[in-house]
């Protein structure tokens, strides 16, 4: 697929330019990890997937360059001062770090930077705990071309190009994209990217960073317009859909399950109304679909097993009884449905 850092249209560089614009890249992103934590050169050598005899000339070159490179226990560092955080602040740090490494949708060598970056202000006995914790694979994933792709894009704000895999296993071709915003799904923690597909449908959508296939970036470039507000299309949202047309969907929990409800933490939700037998009915707003399903909120609510029941709406009860049913007729053939639904229960 060649460099996904080139666009469509730019003339190749001659071959001394690009080696010389390769090896300034490569020192400026050595300056960069060595200000984000110790690393040793067999570290380094794996990291940048060069022989550990390239390393040691790079540091050599950053050490006539006045850049400050020390060494102790056989590890490089360049020391720069940072703002002490205090112990919440720190604690804050860590748990995004945590938080974003699990996000990441693969990981790919810059997004895992970042996150150094970002822990640099870290006690330096926590920055080395959370150091061990975060792999670094050097191989090429998927879905690392797409993310490249579009984070460059949506900084300058250029088109991009792409086949999209949809869930139904089909491949849309020729999409168009204005990326607008990137937001992460809270449900199952992968990336999407909102912008104005204007190719295919000439509207505003969502499209999950992993399902991207062959992406490019095109010469146009685009504004984003005064009126696109991220709220517009996040509010009301159980993962990443939202928007204009949000559905109240009324569930009832067992007891058994109700201090798990009671704990909270759930997006949209209401306060939790508690009947005298322990049972707990809650109301979540959720996005819908062009079906009026809220298929980000579905799976949650299935994952309850028995100790939940959908009250309603309507469609969504049926729905609901559909999918359980259909569970039971796979493993059980035999089972057949005796009466119809009978409509919700009663505490």
């Amino acid at each position: 697929m060649g460099d996904p850092h080139l666009h469509e249209t730019d003339p190749p560089a001659l071959p001394q330019e690009r080696s010389t614009w390769r090896k300034a890249q490569r020192l400026r992103q050595l300056e960069d990890d060595l200000r984000a934590r110790p690393l040793s050169s067999r570290e380094l050598a794996g990291l940048y997937g060069v022989p550990i005899r390239n390393i040691q000339r790079d540091l050599r070159a950053l050490k006539d360059m006045g850049k400050g490179v020390e060494e102790r226990a056989g590890r490089y560092s360049i020391p720069s001062r940072r703002e002490a955080l205090n112990a919440v602040e720190a604690l804050t740090v860590h748990a995004a770090v945590r938080l974003l490494y699990h996000h990441a949708p693969a990981h790919n060598p810059h997004y895992i930077r970042a996150l150094y970056k970002i822990a640099g202000n870290l006690p330096e006995a926590t920055r080395r705990l959370l150091d061990d914790s975060v792999v670094v694979s050097t191989g090429r994933h998927s879905d690392d071309q797409a993310l490249e792709v579009v984070a460059r894009a949506w900084d300058e704000r250029r088109v991009i190009r792409f086949d999209y895999k949809r869930p139904n296993g089909e491949l849309e071709r020729g999409n168009e994209l204005c990326v607008y915003f990137v937001e992460v799904s809270r449900t199952n923690l992968a990336p999407y990217v909102i912008g104005l597909e204007r190719q295919r449908r000439q509207a505003v959508r969502t499209f999950k960073l992993s399902r991207i296939v062959s992406p490019v970036t095109l010469r146009d470039s685009y504004s984003i317009p005064d009126s696109f507000n991220p709220r517009d299309h996040l509010t009301d949202a159980w993962g990443v859909i939202g928007g204009a047309n949000p559905i109240t969907v009324r569930v009832r929990f067992t007891p058994d399950a109700a201090y798990r409800v009671l704990e909270g933490g759930y997006p949209n939700a209401s306060e939790p109304l508690i009947y005298p037998d322990g049972s707990v009915d809650l109301d979540i707003r959720a996005g819908a679909d062009h079906t009026g399903l809220p298929r980000e909120l579905l799976p949650w609510i299935l994952s309850w097993g028995p100790r939940v029941e959908v009250l309603g709406p309507e469609p969504v009860r049926r729905h609901w009884l559909s999918e359980l049913r259909a569970a039971l007729l796979r493993v059980d053939p035999e089972f057949r449905s005796q009466a119809p639904d009978s409509g919700p229960t009663s505490p």
